[in-house]
């Protein structure tokens, strides 16, 4: 009996940022994927981290599974070249691609579509249309505003407490790397 990899559903930004250390997690979550065998499932785009992610698990030998909606062929480049390429129709159908084809979900820092992409798997997630571990690479402190903001959700009483330990933020790739394989085995 073989089992197959496990695959791992990246959210994060189509531009670099102001932050060098920004591009290195994304370089850094790429090769960690690759070394892991774990596929990377991706926007598809070939631009900012997306494509510095993408760029850096095929460098080391990753394989890569990228979905862009037709819209955003252009506007994020299309990366061509990956073992699997899927052009969908809207971007619900991309994230509903993304995570339907992912055992775990890892953001990264990124502007409005990454969050639009994380909220969409943390509601799926509180409604229980999936059981993913869902994990934030905290690069320098980038997704705090974001942590505290989901705990004020939670004190003011608009969601449970449960909505807050379905995110586990990790602040480095060899956290990331640790609890990716705790969560996969």
């Amino acid at each position: 009996m073989t089992i197959s990899p496990k695959s791992v559903c990246v959210y994060c930004g189509s531009r670099d940022g102001v932050r060098p250390a920004y591009a290195m997690a994304a370089s850094e979550t790429g090769a960690m994927l690759a070394r892991n065998n774990w596929r990377l499932v991706y926007g598809a785009g070939d631009v900012g981290l997306m494509g510095r992610v993408a760029k850096a698990a095929q460098i080391a030998g990753g394989t890569t599974f990228g979905v862009i909606p037709v819209h955003l062929l252009d506007m994020e480049v299309g990366k061509r070249d990956l073992d699997t390429f899927i052009i969908t129709e809207t971007m619900h159908e991309r994230k509903k691609v993304m995570i339907m084809n992912a055992d775990a979900v890892v953001m990264l820092p990124g502007g409005a579509g990454s969050l639009d992409e994380l909220f969409e798997a943390l509601t799926w997630r509180q409604l229980g249309l999936h059981t993913k571990p869902i994990f934030i690479l905290n690069t320098e402190g980038f997704w705090d505003p974001l942590l505290s903001l989901v705990d004020h959700f939670i004190s003011e009483g608009f969601a449970s407490p449960s909505l807050r330990e379905f995110i586990q933020a990790v602040p480095d790739i060899t956290t990331l790397e640790d609890a990716l394989a705790a969560a996969l085995s």
